[in-house]
């Protein structure tokens, strides 16, 4: 039943998260609410910094990637956990800065940033610039240069690999809106774009070939493909690249079928790719970055809600309607994403009723899972969504007016409020 260890039933029968109770949390709090064990994030965050350090001899770094949960307290788990921060805008870079993490352990993405989210990575000190395109590269040089900078800038390539994933989510492949081909010859232009340019220093490259990922092969690949990059680099242009962020993509539980690969069973044949392929061309081993966010956060949250009503259509389906729905997790509508789902009040129940969870939006496809097992509801219940915790709050919208909810966090047991619930004066306190 249960996608993540900090899941658990308590002798009531209630689905618990970190130990406590979600059904009294959401009597407390109210629903809809995302909720979030602290201790397992913490323990996720170490055992990805564990790894690396363990297999690049302590010249790798974590960088936790903010988009698929940025708030200030995330960001401070971050830092504390000795994490950097992949950030991709000019908000999650302020959200950071605020909650105190160091801007030079920041490194900044997108595939088109502003020139206000440019000048203010600049002035911020944000560590590392990561360029998509030669336009891009030629505004960052220009702004350096009127402020007296000199910008560690990477550069995105395309390695070629088509993760087995969405269409939506797959980032590595030629046709993807993000990076420089490698197929095309316009990686190499750009390098040489770069070594040119005033006011910037070309010291790293990254990849990202997507997300959701279960499978080692592709990532192992993209590493072979990288180095062999850096090697082709240094022959043509003499720049040797000190710096590799290999991206992340790893996947999580979101089903009981569903087989993510342990950290160090991908950290392993990745880091010996990496070596030989080195020795093999006779560069530098870079100093490795990855970019974990679902799998640090992902399965470590559950959503609860309050049904509203049982909808049964004889020979159709029965919709179990929720007070939430795309406006909280809009990853259904947008990618026919897989959920467990559960009845938190009687999670000692068998699942012997299948259903349709839907929302409250006035949109037919807000659905949150179809033809889903769980234990038999009724009006009142508190239905449980479990593995919230990536590109759920993240996404989240006041479409149809709708406040966005909660956000706690539970550790050792107790539950603390992180982002308070919207309300309606929040959303109308921009409207003029």
């Amino acid at each position: 039943m249960f996608v993540s260890d900090c899941l658990n039933v308590n002798e009531k029968g209630h689905l618990t998260i970190g130990g406590a109770d979600t059904v009294d949390i959401a009597e407390k709090y109210g629903t809809p609410v995302i909720v979030y064990d602290e201790n397992q994030i913490r323990k996720n965050c170490r055992a990805f910094v564990n790894s690396i350090n363990e297999y690049y001899d302590g010249k790798g770094r974590v960088l936790y990637a903010s988009k698929a949960f940025s708030c200030l307290e995330m960001c401070r788990i971050a830092n504390e956990e000795n994490m950097g921060l992949d950030v991709v805008s000019g908000g999650e870079i302020y959200t950071a800065l605020k909650a105190g993490f160091p801007a030079e352990k920041m490194y900044f993405h997108g595939n088109n940033k502003s020139l206000d989210e440019i000048k203010y990575a600049l002035e911020s000190g944000v560590g590392r610039i990561v360029i998509d395109n030669p336009e891009e590269l030629q505004t960052i040089s220009e702004l350096a240069k009127t402020t007296g900078i000199t910008a560690n800038i990477y550069m995105r390539i395309k390695p070629g690999i088509d993760a087995h994933t969405h269409n939506f989510i797959r980032t590595g492949q030629i046709d993807s809106k993000f990076g420089f081909a490698l197929e095309t010859g316009e990686a190499m232009e750009c390098v040489k774009l770069a070594s040119k340019a005033e006011n910037v220093n070309l010291i790293g490259l990254h990849c990202h070939i997507g997300s959701q990922i279960f499978d080692i092969a592709p990532f192992v690949h993209a590493g072979e493909v990288m180095m062999k990059f850096i090697a082709d680099i240094k022959n043509e242009t003499g720049i040797v690249i000190e710096e590799l962020d290999l991206g992340g993509g790893f996947g999580i539980k979101y089903l009981e079928s569903d087989k993510p690969v342990k950290f160090e069973d991908y950290m392993d044949p990745v880091s010996k790719a990496v070596k030989e392929s080195a020795e093999k061309y006779g560069v530098p081993v870079p100093f490795i970055l990855i970019e974990p966010g679902r799998s640090i956060a992902g399965a470590e949250a559950v959503t609860l809600y309050t049904v509203g009503a049982v909808k049964k259509i004889p020979d159709v389906r029965t919709y179990v309607s929720v007070d939430g729905g795309m406006t909280d997790n809009p990853r259904y509508i947008l990618y026919q994403s897989s959920y467990t789902v559960l009845c938190a009040n009687k999670a000692d129940k068998p699942r012997d009723m299948t259903v349709t969870v839907a929302g409250k939006c006035c949109e037919s496809g807000d659905l949150i899972q179809e033809n889903t097992d769980i234990q038999t509801v009724e009006k009142g219940d508190i239905l449980a969504v479990l593995s919230t915790g990536a590109y759920n709050y993240s996404m989240a919208s006041n479409y149809n007016r709708v406040p966005r909810p909660a956000v706690l966090m539970v550790k050792d047991g107790k539950a603390r409020t992180v982002i308070n619930r919207e309300t309606y004066e929040d959303m109308v306190k921009n409207d003029i």
